[in-house]
């Protein structure tokens, strides 16, 4: 019986939203809603999916610059509003489970570096049941937001694992950016937020269009 193939990468960093979570679409309506509750003109579904990745006030004062500074915190409050009466509507993407109980039977580090907040992503992790598949995790308000690399020097240096065995994977281009600022390798997905080809501009050592693609990518090159 032959060997397993070695591993290319020990660490591998996961976006949340539209990378594992389907919940793209949702936090599209989101953005749009609290843009509208703060009297700023609604972006179009391509405007409001493009801030995906990026921490919450930044992404939504991109998506609405005509809302003034002093109203940021009214958005961010209703931004949260919205998301919170569609929390339960959102899941893990099909096929991600058994993927990443695969990863972990290699022995891959899995990181988790999101946009969300430390409690969003904490609540997400208690409602798909994951506690315990990850071995850590970065998010925007306790480091810095995409594309900004703190979040993965962060992961990196927990774990004493260099640049060239790193690997971030992604649906927008704020992570294939965050990865490139770190030194990292990344893979895109198109099935997110931002299509393929506004990601293959960074480089990805792949555009993966599924996550049955994903899970073969990672098995045979991860």
């Amino acid at each position: 019986m032959s060997n397993p193939r070695p591993r290319q990468f020990d660490l591998i960093a996961f976006d949340w939203d539209g990378t594992l979570y389907d919940s793209t679409q949702i936090i599209v309506r989101c953005i749009q809603a609290a843009v509208t509750d703060a009297g700023g003109v609604q972006p179009s579904d391509e405007q409001a999916a493009y801030v995906i990745g990026m921490a919450l006030i930044p992404a939504l004062a991109h998506a609405a610059p005509d809302v003034p500074k002093e109203k940021y915190p009214l958005l961010g409050e209703r931004y949260r509003h919205h998301y919170a009466l569609h929390h339960n509507d959102l899941s893990l993407f099909v096929g991600i489970l058994p993927l990443l109980q695969a990863l972990r039977e290699r022995q891959h580090l899995l990181t988790v570096a999101t946009g969300k907040s430390r409690k969003g992503l904490d609540d997400a992790l208690h409602q798909v049941a994951l506690r315990g598949m990850f071995d850590g995790s970065r998010t925007a308000d306790e480091t810095a937001g995409k594309p900004d690399p703190r979040m993965l020097h962060e992961l990196m240096a927990e774990f004493g694992v260099s640049p060239e065995r790193t690997l971030m994977i992604g649906d927008t281009s704020h992570d294939l950016q965050m990865a490139q600022n770190a030194g990292c390798a990344s893979l895109a997905v198109s099935y997110g937020a931002h299509g393929a080809d506004g990601l293959e501009r960074f480089g990805p050592r792949a555009v993966v269009h599924s996550v049955p693609e994903l899970h073969d990518w990672l098995i045979g090159h991860g």
